[in-house]
């Protein structure tokens, strides 16, 4: 172990953040070629569903939670002109169609209904019964349906010894055979909502200073998505808006990306690696954004080490209260349903640390 210093800095940021990088990129090449194979002919099987697209350079629809788990959006077609529902009205049904007497509780604030009726245009498709119940376009449907299409894909598209179905998984979730190790993916149809800003997203609020006022209006013109993640509630998701942010984190010249990534580095080879890490690269994420957002000065992302200590800080606090709020929707704690012990585990990892700040450099 070498000390955290300005001396190795570079060594560090080359020697495991660069060469992440090229092993991640590696890694999602294969997926996504394996992933667009698959939802190519699931497409010409069933309209609704669209095939991920293939980009050689980055994809949106693919989230790198960790090395080993990564989150594919599978957009849904034939569904235009969103509107917001005039009222919240809960309503829970069994796959069968028939009405669930309400929980004690609301859903999260991240978590909405989806109506057919709040689109201008939809295709008939979305009507039928197969993913429709009183008008409920329901994600526990839409999943049944998917779920089928991706067992089939799999043996028509002859990936039975690439690609193999994950049990006790409430998602749709698959296990892709890459050259250097197994991903577990978790493959989520995804309504794409362009152009509309979530009004469940109170963003930001009044008197910050990051990001400019022009970045926030950029950030809100990309909408949000919907996830058919859960049972009976769609779940907002802003991966296009986040990743805005992150493109044009140092328009200053600052070293916010370099900490992101050494933190990320860090996470992944000492404070919580394995292939489920209770912390995933969108919680540092949103760990990020909100050092960003109260230290919004160049000033305090000149010095790498204060910049990297403080948002290390910041995580521990974090993960030690088990409270981690959505950026966008922050009434949400992204950390609300995390297993407490692997919780604890990760901050006394963070404190050791803390303690005595080290980067491993093996």
């Amino acid at each position: 172990m070498k000390s955290l210093t300005a001396g190795n800095l570079e060594d560090c940021l080359l020697d495991q953040v660069d060469l992440r990088r090229q092993w991640i990129s590696q890694i999602v090449e294969e997926v996504q070629k394996v992933i667009h194979h698959l939802t190519t002919e699931i497409s010409t099987r069933d309209i609704r569903f669209q095939a991920v697209p293939y980009s050689g350079t980055y994809n949106g629809n693919i989230k790198v939670l960790a090395p080993s788990q990564f989150l594919i959006t599978v957009p849904l077609k034939g569904l235009a002109g969103y509107r917001e529902a005039e009222e919240q009205r809960w309503r829970y049904y069994t796959l069968r169609g028939a009405r669930l007497p309400c929980p004690l509780r609301d859903p999260e604030g991240l978590q909405q209904w989806l109506a057919v009726g709040q689109f201008t245009k939809s295709l008939w498709q979305w009507h039928e019964a197969d993913v429709n119940i009183e008008g409920d376009i329901v994600p526990a449907k839409v999943l049944q349906v998917f779920r089928k299409l991706v067992e089939n894909a799999i043996g028509t598209c002859h990936l039975s010894g690439k690609v193999s179905m994950l049990a006790n998984c409430p998602a749709v979730c698959v296990a892709v055979e890459a050259s250097s190790r197994q991903v577990e993916v978790e493959l989520v149809p995804a309504v794409e909502i362009p152009t509309v800003w979530s009004k469940k997203a109170q963003w930001p609020p009044c008197l910050k200073r990051w990001p400019s006022p022009e970045r926030v209006e950029c950030t809100k013109s990309f909408g949000f998505t919907l996830l058919a993640g859960s049972s009976y509630h769609w779940q907002l998701s802003f991966l296009k808006a986040e990743q805005v942010l992150l493109e044009q984190l140092d328009e200053d010249g600052g070293c916010r990306r370099k900490c992101f990534q050494v933190m990320r580095q860090m996470k992944e080879d000492v404070w919580c690696p394995g292939k489920r890490p209770v912390i995933t690269s969108h919680h540092l994420q949103t760990v990020l954004f909100w050092t960003c957002e109260k230290y919004p000065h160049l000033k305090d992302w000149q010095v790498f080490r204060k910049a990297f200590l403080r948002l290390v800080r910041k995580l521990h606090k974090c993960v030690s209260q088990r409270f981690l709020k959505h950026y966008f929707v922050r009434k949400s704690n992204l950390l609300q349903h995390a297993s407490s012990c692997e919780l604890d585990a990760v901050a006394q990892k963070l404190a050791f640390f803390l303690k005595d700040p080290q980067i491993s450099l093996a």
